[in-house]
């Protein structure tokens, strides 16, 4: 059995992410987002926007999770501003430093069910926490259920708010889940 892990990614992943992203966009959001859009994931732009976020440092932090020599997925988080009207799901609000956003959770469909996303959260709540936040946010596409589903197991939840992306050719609605960034990986 191949060891699976979390690490750190360096601009050598950078481009194992572009490539995670675009095939599984591509197999997830056929339909919900346009070809272009799609195709635009693997762009020269696309790669510099992953170095630049592999890169940045000071709390903005990249993971890669594998398995054996494989890269299978990937986890982007950073600070966020607390949520208008959100309240603390295990406590008082204790400002906007407080929350953290995870901006990308992706793992290849084929290796899925190998416990490698709650891998990524896990590793991305520990380091958030490490740097002053508790609470966690993510965007999912409204018709995301699998999406929707992995992040109730880890106890964050639907708080009410959708905001609709224009996609160049329609509106794409995703839903705000919002929880704690005590997590523990069982």
């Amino acid at each position: 059995m191949a060891t699976a892990a979390v690490r750190p990614a360096t601009p050598e992943d950078v481009e194992e992410i572009v490539r995670i992203q675009a095939d599984t966009w591509t197999t997830a959001y056929a339909g919900l987002v346009p070809a272009a859009a799609l195709d635009g994931l693997r762009s020269p732009a696309a790669r510099d926007a992953w170095t630049a976020a592999v890169e940045a440092g000071a709390g903005h932090h990249v993971l890669v999770a594998t398995e054996g020599t494989w890269t299978v997925g990937f986890c982007a988080a950073a600070p966020a501003v607390a949520p208008e009207g959100a309240v603390a799901p295990t406590g008082p609000t204790l400002g906007p430093e407080a929350w953290a956003e995870i901006s990308a959770l992706l793992v290849e469909p084929r290796w899925g069910r190998r416990g490698h996303g709650g891998r990524l959260l896990a590793a991305a709540a520990a380091a958030l926490r490490a740097d002053g936040a508790r609470y966690g946010l993510a965007w999912v596409p409204e018709p995301d259920a699998a999406s929707r589903n992995f992040y109730k197991a880890a106890g964050w939840t639907a708080d009410g708010t959708v905001r609709v992306l224009d996609t160049g050719e329609g509106q794409l609605r995703e839903v705000r889940v919002t929880g704690s960034l005590e997590l523990e990986l069982t």
